[in-house]
């Protein structure tokens, strides 16, 4: 199964996506949090023929939704209302655990959106 990951941010929106065979995760695009982003989402789910979008929830250390999950909640329920499958999977500190690993770079939040699908990979085989 293709999938598609989101790292949800103010300002910019880290996009992953599996394989062809749905098992590895791959850092695809950053994009910036504009009037485009959803249609460009939807098409991108399209041409990648993507089954499932897994969405990271941010959450606080007290396991609240902390501010920027509203919005992505938001669109989330966008994406669903054009027809794309959507599930949310636990993100904690993805951001911060890419920039250990690459360093801070252009396609930090694809980085991040990648360790969220792989974390879903390998909780729900």
């Amino acid at each position: 199964m293709r999938m598609m990951s989101i790292d949800y941010g103010e300002k910019r929106v880290g996009i992953a996506s599996t394989d062809e065979t749905g098992a590895f995760a791959l850092p695809r695009e950053v994009l910036p949090n504009d009037s485009e982003l959803l249609p460009t989402v939807i098409k991108m789910a399209e041409e990648w023929q993507v089954e499932r979008v897994v969405v990271g929830e941010s959450k606080n250390f007290k396991g609240e939704d902390n501010a920027i999950m509203k919005a992505a909640r938001f669109f989330a329920a966008d994406l669903e209302a054009a027809g794309l499958s959507i599930v949310f999977h636990p993100e904690m500190l993805t951001s911060l655990e890419a920039k250990q690993i690459q360093g801070k770079n252009d396609m930090l939040d694809a980085s991040a959106a990648a360790l969220i699908l792989k974390s879903y990979i390998d909780t729900h085989d």
